[in-house]
């Protein structure tokens, strides 16, 4: 898999501000960038090919990015940047629309056409803080009328496909180094179907999407669901059907091709939730039993066996391995046992 890292700081600082620009003139659409403080500039970025599509994470001081005219002429690489803002604001413009960004913000530019970026960093004087998937024009099958529409528009990631897919970069970016060829292709084109998903969320053109890629957006909008509602109790296959309005039996459906039913995904990740916070000392105050039932398990014998049949240790043996039988802090220790010696 492509990937590869800059970062100015092993560069005198003279020189940090040039270089960059040379270095992510090559990994994206060329474009002119400017600094009001050359000097005092510092960034990094990490560019990642996944199969048919680009992931770039950056990190930069202010600066302006511009692709005029003339420059998309030159070379045009016919992508949409589709772009989530972590940390910082950002103002962009193309054609006749301008918005400004704030961290949880996605927006949108086409390198088709000429746009300007202005980043302004963050309140606390740090670093601006993005990621870039780069996806193909011939690659997202939705009008180019309606995709038009969300050029340069601010589009929140706080909830529906938008949570989905800024969870889903974020994790991906962080493991971007130890992808093989065969991740990097997979992930590529899962990347490419949630932001389509996304897209067509925010244009209202869902039907327009083939049904194979409706189906994963779906799947991926239940995994959500139940990362989110591990805590209750009552989260079940009737519940997840529920909520996305569907069959039972279609939830079953969807998870056929996966190695564990719906049920058991939830087992596991309710039993992966419980064994980290059992080895977490900040957490020692709980009994087995409390965190048990704060990931759901109402039974603490079902609990017990369940924790036992995954993992081949009782919860309260695992937690002593994990802490190493360290006391809370104030709390006694078991006495010394005597020896006789006679």
């Amino acid at each position: 898999m492509g990937y590869r890292e800059i970062d100015t700081d092993a560069l005198p600082p003279q020189d940090r501000f040039d270089w960059w620009r040379e270095a992510v003139e090559q990994g994206v659409a060329p474009t002119r960038i400017s600094s009001e403080d050359p000097g005092a500039f510092g960034g990094r970025a990490a560019f990642a090919t996944l199969g048919p599509a680009q992931l770039t994470t950056m990190a930069f001081s202010p600066l302006t990015s511009d692709r005029p005219a003339q420059l998309v002429r030159r070379s045009d690489p016919e992508t949409f940047e589709l772009t989530l803002i972590l940390e910082g604001t950002m103002r962009v413009t193309q054609e006749r629309s301008e918005t400004l960004l704030h961290p949880g913000d996605f927006a949108m530019w086409t390198s088709s056409r000429p746009y300007s970026g202005h980043a302004m960093g963050n309140s606390r004087g740090g670093l601006s803080h993005a990621v870039i998937l780069h996806l193909p024009h011939r690659l997202v099958p939705l009008p180019r009328t309606r995709i038009a529409e969300l050029l340069a528009r601010r589009m929140p990631a706080h909830s529906g496909m938008g949570r989905i897919l800024a969870q889903y970069l974020r994790s991906v970016a962080e493991e971007a180094p130890g992808f093989d060829e065969p991740t990097a292709q997979r992930l590529g084109t899962t990347s490419i179907e949630l932001a389509t998903g996304f897209l067509a969320e925010q244009i209202g053109t869902q039907e327009r999407l083939p049904a194979e890629t409706r189906h994963h957006l779906l799947l991926a909008a239940i995994d959500t669901f139940i990362n989110d509602n591990l805590a209750d109790p009552g989260l079940d296959v009737g519940a997840i059907a529920a909520r996305h309005h569907i069959s039972v039996r279609l939830v079953h459906h969807l998870f056929r091709g996966r190695p564990e039913t719906v049920s058991a995904t939830i087992r596991h990740r309710r039993l992966e939730r419980c064994r980290t916070a059992l080895a977490d000392p900040a957490l020692r105050n709980l009994t087995v039993r409390a965190i048990a039932a704060r990931w759901g398990f109402c039974d603490a014998a079902a609990f017990n066996r369940a924790f036992r049949t995954a993992y081949g240790v009782t919860p309260g043996k695992h937690r002593s391995a994990a802490l190493g039988y360290r006391p809370l802090h104030g709390q006694p220790t078991a006495p010394a046992r005597q020896v006789n010696d006679g």
